[in-house]
């Protein structure tokens, strides 16, 4: 794996200073002349913004406008104010590359966002057609810098979350259950779903050659009743439930396996992504109710309550403050991607996109998230995130995650030569 180099580069700073200045800048807020040469910096952002999942949109969109705020409230980049542009990719490939097409079209010096996996492959040559850098925040697939950037070259696509490997966490909790030995999944029907299960099966093998996988069930976006898919794989009497659908999907799902009956009936249910803001606001009377049991676990690829330093803590108090909401994953890679950028063009001290990438290569930075280790081969920001138990604790507004685990990323992600799932 990429070393660590010896330079990190710090967003606190910038946090503190925007907690002590106005927030909503104006162009007076810039005090000092551009060195870019430009009027502004513009930043052009998409992500899905209608139908159940349009949170995680509103999560990007705000953490992108929350950093865009500071950073211009703290005198710009390199006295260059920021602004953004933000469209609905409406989940749709067709969508997302027309939206890149008209940001690039306003002006856009970068892109940050996207949620499908599904959109994030289609953009990835034509972020290299159009010679801009995107950030992606949400989409997970781990095709996007396995096959895109290491093995097709396309320098152009840059991700700040983790990938799909975070989903598979969840097999080194489980592996120490050995009462949990038939497994099943209710998937979300595409990209993401498909390659979560395979990911998730494969570390679980590695570890319990005993494992069981009894059954499946695909669920498309947008889908409302889970009950078919509950009672289909139900039919196979798992120990444990792998379930990737999420967002708002992740909620109704979960409340139709309670009016089922089924957390009598199983000893697990992994929901992958379910640390997310939206589900545990969604959760939280059945969590502290305890409904589910104690049988709730999930992942997340940034959860508020996690790491205990005082930058995350600035960070959730700074958002809360601004949106009156709790972070969410998309919310905090947003939020970090723009620092990150930040920091790569007054390394560059400059807007073309290729001496943006040089910039990039061996960054360190600390975010809320904690230490971000960008991979020079295949442009993924590497850093560890915890998987836990859904709880109640009343220090916070809503349901989190507890009794946390934290692995190491070599215990669970990829690295070169990637090879093909098995």
């Amino acid at each position: 794996m990429a070393r660590r180099k010896n330079v990190v580069w710090q967003v606190w700073p910038w946090i503190l200073f925007g907690l002590t200045a106005c927030l909503m800048a104006s162009p007076a807020a810039v005090a000092q002349e551009c060195e870019l040469g430009v009027d502004r910096i513009r930043v052009g952002g998409q992500g899905v913004l209608s139908g159940p999942l349009a949170d995680y949109g509103r999560q990007i969109q705000m953490g992108m406008q929350l950093a865009i705020e500071e950073i211009n409230a703290a005198g710009g980049i390199l006295g260059c104010e920021l602004e953004m542009r933000f469209l609905d990719s409406e989940l749709a490939p067709a969508v997302g590359v027309r939206n890149a097409r008209q940001l690039v079209d306003w002006g856009a010096n970068f892109l940050v966002g996207t949620d499908s996996s599904g959109v994030a492959m289609a953009l990835g040559p034509v972020l290299q057609e159009l010679d801009v850098i995107q950030f992606f925040t949400h989409a997970a697939t781990h095709r996007l810098t396995e096959e895109l950037v290491y093995e097709q070259g396309i320098e152009h696509i840059v991700r700040v979350s983790t990938p799909v490997y975070q989903d598979a966490v969840g097999a080194l909790v489980v592996k120490d259950m050995p009462e949990v030995r038939r497994w099943a999944t209710i998937g979300a029907d595409y990209e993401y779903g498909y390659t979560a299960w395979q990911m998730f099966k494969e570390l679980l093998r590695r570890h319990r050659p005993d494992v069981e996988f009894v059954a499946e069930a695909w669920a498309p976006f947008f889908t409302m009743d889970f009950t078919p898919h509950i009672a289909s794989v139900m039919a196979a009497r798992p120990d444990g439930i792998f379930v990737t659908p999420w967002g708002g999907e992740a909620v109704m799902i979960l409340r139709q396996a309670l009016q089922m009956g089924v957390f009598d009936r199983i000893d697990v249910w992994w929901q992958a992504m379910g640390g997310s803001v939206d589900v545990l606001e969604g959760l939280t009377r059945e969590i502290q109710a305890d409904r589910f049991q104690g049988k709730l676990w999930a992942s997340g690829r940034y959860i508020h309550n996690w790491p205990d330093t005082e930058m995350n803590r600035r960070f959730v108090q700074a958002f809360q403050e601004r949106w009156a909401r709790l972070p969410n994953y998309s919310a905090e890679t947003s939020y970090s991607a723009v620092y990150i950028a930040k920091a790569a063009i007054e390394k560059a001290r400059s807007l073309e996109t290729s001496a943006i990438i040089d910039a990039l290569k061996g960054m360190v930075v600390e975010t809320p998230a904690g230490t971000r280790v960008f991979r020079d081969y295949d442009h993924q920001f590497e850093y560890t995130v915890p998987a836990g138990r859904a709880v109640y604790d009343p220090a916070y507004p809503i349901a989190v995650l507890g009794d946390l685990r934290v692995f190491e990323t070599e215990e669970f992600w990829r690295y070169p030569p990637f090879g093909p799932l098995e």
